[in-house]
């Protein structure tokens, strides 16, 4: 059993506190920007055109992250506290918003550049895997997101929130949704020569799969419990966007 009392803040600088949730964020899009400008975008065309793409990016991931955690996980809250909508410093962001707002922000960018939709969309399925996995470490050392009760070995006892043993759910998910995802779309898109858009769909399958896995170990939002069949709020998601993963698939495979 390991016990997580770990600060949140990651440092400060001039009474300014630098928190990891923060800098998770920041250095997964600088570290898959990295990745896609020297390992994966070959063209000099769309080197210049990713440089221009990744504000819209940005703000894809935020808006769409924070409004999908505001309308699909706590609305009702919000509705009575509106100004906290703009407060996400303090956390609540919710990853298949963000997809939503990556999907629109790459949209908009295409049409505006006439360039393939899927392009832009297969680069940040290949990298996204590594802020997922930053991401999710954070949640750990926030004590954010955490599993449910166990008596595994390897279970840990978040201080903050109570003295139970717990699934450390979010390591779980930054291995599956993080390291393992990043390796098995990096290996098919080394050995296939599909139309652009499948490895969006390989992305959409594979993280839907892991996330209803792992959500099985996961504590359910209190405010919102199990849901139908006992499925989570995120299962329940996740099975729609691996409908729509399995769609986009069947779509390309054959191309």
């Amino acid at each position: 059993m390991f016990i997580n009392n770990f600060d949140p803040v990651a440092f400060d600088i001039f009474s300014l506190e630098i928190r990891w949730y923060s800098l998770s964020y920041i250095l997964g899009i600088i570290f898959g920007w990295l990745y896609c400008k020297k390992k994966l975008i070959v063209e000099e065309k769309y080197q210049k055109l990713f440089d221009d793409y990744i504000l819209y990016l940005i703000f894809g991931i935020i808006l769409g992250g924070r409004l999908g955690y505001v309308f699909i996980y706590n609305l009702k809250y919000f509705f009575y506290h509106p100004l906290e909508i703009l407060m996400i410093w303090q956390g609540g962001m919710s990853f298949h918003g963000a997809v939503i707002g990556i999907v629109l922000a790459t949209y908009l960018f295409s049409s505006k550049n006439k360039i393939n939709f899927f392009y832009f969309l297969d680069l940040v399925a290949l990298s996204a895997p590594i802020g997922i996995f930053l991401g999710r470490i954070s949640n750990f050392i926030n004590s954010e997101l955490y599993g449910r009760e166990t008596d595994l070995i390897w279970s840990v006892k978040f201080t903050v929130v109570d003295n139970l043993n717990r699934h450390p759910s979010q390591i779980y998910e930054a291995l599956l949704e993080g390291l393992i995802l990043f390796l098995i779309l990096n290996y098919f898109i080394s050995r296939v020569n599909k139309k652009e858009g499948y490895i969006s769909a390989l992305f959409l399958i594979f993280y839907s799969i892991f996330r209803f896995a792992i959500e099985f170990t996961r504590e359910p939002d209190q405010h919102i419990g199990l849901l139908f069949f006992g499925l989570s709020m995120g299962q329940l998601i996740s099975l729609i966007v691996l409908i729509i993963g399995l769609i986009l698939w069947h779509s390309k495979k054959n191309v």
